[in-house]
């Protein structure tokens, strides 16, 4: 008995044929690859996972929308270039393009207005200007030019704004940005400048009191100061003077209709912008918050 029995248990049990037991078997291991919805279960070692199907990034054939190179010129900005471009005053290569979103190529000659200009990156700079430089891109007579300071500060090709004669000293600005150097030359904007002048003799109180008032110049008029005082510390012929007019030599002119001679004349501030720190003859680059301060003068 015991060993029938003994003999029973060593043989091997008959397989299930029930085919209903093989598919729950079947489900089980099922479970452990989908999910309960029967998708495919989150694997943790699938390092496939991370590698998230990205769109192959446009080729830089370097092309360059119209609108946004009108604005690296410093015609304006992106937004108003749209506008500019609708009244048909650009052209690329001798034709008019109105187009939204024209694409310019690298060779094309972009002109607005009937003038070339370049998308170059905008730069900015300020300069302590000294004595016998003068205040142009180039001189007939080769002089030298504040240019000649300005070497080697960028391969931009930049111009002063503004002008400052050839024995004025003091802030100059530098950029290639037209669009700001139009607004900030501008009467309409009136930018102010700061002037500390050294006459010849002290001034009157009588003197000073017809500068407050105006003094006529020909052929341009009444010049109108915004303050001029004495200079605290300093004696009475060295004085502080505000103005926003940009005409030809004015503060020199001012002095000189009332009998004075100008010995030395130093521009302390252009637009907000002194030359704080600077040696004359040295240069700086503005900080972007400047050109910002100076964008929204």
């Amino acid at each position: 008995m015991n060993q029938r029995g003994n003999n029973r248990s060593s043989k091997n049990k008959p397989q299930n044929t029930n085919p209903k037991a093989r598919n729950n078997r079947k489900s089980a291991e099922d479970r452990t690859s989908k999910n309960y919805k029967g998708k495919p279960a989150y694997n943790v070692y699938n390092k496939d996972r991370f590698n998230k199907k990205l769109k192959p990034a446009p080729k830089d054939d370097g092309t360059i929308r119209l609108n946004k190179y009108i604005a690296n010129a410093g015609i304006s900005s992106r937004r108003e270039a749209d506008e500019l471009i609708l009244t048909g005053v650009v052209t690329v290569n001798g034709k008019v393009i109105t187009e939204m979103g024209y694409k310019v190529q690298p060779t094309d000659e972009v002109r607005f207005d009937g003038k070339k200009i370049s998308a170059e990156k905008n730069v900015y700079f300020i300069l302590n200007k000294p004595k016998g430089y003068i205040t142009t891109t180039k001189d007939e007579k080769n002089r030298q030019t504040v240019l000649d300071l300005m070497e080697g500060a960028t391969t931009a090709r930049i111009f002063p704004v503004g002008r400052l004669d050839r024995q004025t000293t003091g802030v100059l600005l530098f950029t290639n940005d037209g669009f700001l150097t139009k607004k900030l030359t501008h009467p309409s904007h009136d930018v102010k400048k700061v002037y500390h002048v050294t006459l010849d003799r002290k001034l009157s109180s009588h003197d000073m009191a017809e500068i407050r008032k105006g003094i006529r110049l020909i052929p341009e008029g009444v010049a109108t100061v915004d303050e001029v005082s004495f200079i605290d510390g300093r004696p009475h012929n060295e004085i502080g003077l505000e103005l926003h007019i940009g005409w030809n030599r004015v503060v020199r002119r001012i002095f000189e209709s009332l009998g004075y001679q100008v010995e030395k004349l130093d521009r302390v501030s252009f637009a907000g912008l002194t030359k704080s720190k600077l040696r004359q003859g040295q240069y700086r680059a503005l900080t972007p918050q400047e050109v910002n301060f100076l964008k929204m003068v």
